[in-house]
């Protein structure tokens, strides 16, 4: 069951004016890249060890896709990162909050404003749903229900996936892909979501809490 997307949150009326101060979205995540800071110049490879790509147009490894059972578009890794971010985007579209084409961003360009954990939205392997809702470094968003199910959904991806709520300067927005490009985790993962795409009663949409 979803929460409608009409009712704000319980902390909106507090956030809309810390909201309009993150309207540029990520770009104030400032966690520093041990890369860039050592170098001078922007890193190869984002925080989680996926490859960074110039542009979504020219690296041919960034698609759209649209998240099935709702409006959303996302711009996503191809491959095993995508399956999963897709799949993390659904339970919380289904069992979160309806969500509408534009509060989920996807890839950005690395153009020296990502730092840290930011960075993997470069490569194409993280997410920020409603970033402007959730601006870095605020805390306690979520109701106790939903809060449960991030921490479902968390389990359910089995330490492929982490939360931005968890990190030492919270962003209840952020998700992104946690291990290497070589984890095996991911790629049984990945599998086991496209299997079950096959099976009624399983996936994203079904509720598990407390199973």
């Amino acid at each position: 069951m979803t929460v409608s997307s009409t009712r704000l949150p319980r902390r909106c009326v507090l956030r809309t004016g810390v909201g309009l101060t993150a309207a540029a979205g990520l770009a104030t995540l400032a966690v520093p890249s041990p890369a860039s800071a050592s170098s001078g110049t922007e890193p190869v490879s984002s925080a989680n060890g996926w490859s960074i790509e110039p542009d979504a147009d020219e690296s041919g490894v960034i698609w759209t896709r649209q998240v099935p059972g709702s409006s959303v578009s996302v711009a996503l890794r191809l491959g095993e990162a995508a399956t999963v971010l897709i799949h993390v985007i659904r339970r919380y579209h289904y069992e979160i909050d309806t969500l509408v084409d534009g509060e989920v961003i996807g890839f950005r360009p690395a153009d020296g404003t990502l730092k840290g954990h930011a960075t993997n939205h470069a490569s194409g392997t993280a997410i920020a749903i409603r970033p402007t809702w959730y601006p870095d470094g605020a805390e306690g968003g979520l109701f106790p229900h939903q809060l449960a199910t991030v921490r479902d959904i968390l389990e359910e991806c089995q330490d492929v996936v982490a939360w931005g709520g968890d990190f030492r300067r919270p962003n209840e927005s952020h998700f992104q892909i946690d291990v290497p490009p070589s984890d095996a985790r991911l790629k049984r993962l990945a599998a086991r979501i496209r299997g079950w795409e096959d099976k009624p009663g399983q996936g994203a949409g079904t509720l598990t809490l407390g199973a």
